[in-house]
C-alpha cells in the first residue's frame, strides 16, 4: 500500500501554505478559471504582471531563458499553490509560467486582488508571507545549484522532489510527477546529456531506479542527503526544502 508523503487537496489550505481556509474562499470569490493544455504558456517572460494565478489542477513550470539561451526551470507549483511572479519595482513578469501537463488555474486580475487585500490586513500579511516563501524557496534551490557542482544539485533535487511529491513505498519513495531528463536538466541547470550519465550512475549504484511508467524511485534517501551536504538537514525544512 502506497503511503503519500505529502498529500493535497486544493480545496483546502495546504500542509505549506499561510492561508486559512477562510482566506481561501475570499480569494477564489474574485478568480475566473482557466484551462491550460500541456505546454501552454499562462504568461511569458517580459510581458505585462497582470494577474496572480491559483493552480487548482495540474502543474505549472516557472521557467527563465538566460543571458546564452539556457533554459532553467525555476520550480513547479502544484494544486494548492498561488503563482506571484512579479513584485513592487518590477510590473513585469521576470518568468516563464508553462503548463507541465493539463492545468486549471484562477486567475485573480491585480485591480480586485489590491482591494481585496486592503481590506484585509491578515490577508495581505499572509499573501507576503507566501511570496516569501516562494521566493525563499528558489534562493535555496539556486544556491543549491551554484555550491554543490552538477551530481550535489541533482541529489539536492531529487531529495526536495521527495518532500513535493514523494510516495512512500516498500523499497523506497516514488516520485508521482513524471518528468522528462530534458526537465531534469533545466532544473540542475545542466545538459540533458549531463543528466542522462548521472541519472546512469546513480542507478549503477543502487541508489535510484526507474518504477512502471517510467518514473523515478529513491532508494536510498541518505545517500542522496550525503552527496547534498545533507544528512541531516538540520537548517532546512521540508517547506523550504521542495521544488
Amino acid at each position: 500500500m502506497e503511503t503519500p508523503v505529502c498529500r493535497f487537496d486544493c480545496r483546502r489550505p495546504q500542509p505549506d501554505s499561510p492561508f486559512t481556509e477562510r482566506q481561501i474562499k475570499a480569494l477564489e470569490s474574485i478568480m475566473h478559471f482557466r484551462r491550460y493544455e500541456a505546454g501552454a504558456y499562462l504568461f511569458w517572460e517580459g510581458d505585462p504582471a497582470e494577474a496572480v494565478y491559483y493552480i487548482r489542477k495540474g502543474h505549472v513550470k516557472l521557467r527563465r531563458t538566460t543571458d546564452d539561451g539556457r533554459d532553467l526551470l525555476l520550480t513547479i507549483l502544484k494544486p494548492g499553490d498561488f503563482l506571484v511572479d512579479f513584485d513592487h519595482w518590477d510590473p513585469n513578469h521576470r518568468n516563464s509560467g508553462q503548463a507541465l501537463d493539463e492545468v486549471e488555474a484562477g486567475v485573480i486580475p491585480l485591480p480586485e486582488l489590491e482591494v481585496l487585500l486592503s481590506k484585509d490586513g491578515e490577508l495581505a500579511y499572509r499573501f507576503a508571507m507566501w511570496m516569501s516563501l516562494l521566493r525563499r524557496r528558489i534562493e535555496s534551490k539556486l544556491c543549491d545549484l551554484i555550491m554543490l557542482g552538477k551530481p550535489g544539485a541533482l541529489a539536492s533535487t531529487l531529495i526536495r522532489l521527495t518532500n513535493s511529491f514523494g510516495v512512500l513505498q516498500p523499497d523506497g519513495i516514488l516520485i508521482r510527477l513524471k518528468l522528462t531528463n530534458t526537465e531534469l536538466a533545466e532544473l540542475v541547470g545542466t545538459t540533458r546529456e549531463s543528466i542522462n550519465r548521472m541519472l546512469n550512475a546513480l542507478k549503477s549504484e543502487g541508489i535510484i531506479d526507474t518504477a512502471p511508467g517510467g518514473r523515478l524511485r529513491v532508494l536510498k534517501l541518505e545517500k542522496l542527503r550525503e552527496m547534498a551536504g545533507c544528512p541531516e538537514c538540520p537548517a532546512c525544512p521540508k517547506e523550504i526544502c521542495s521544488i
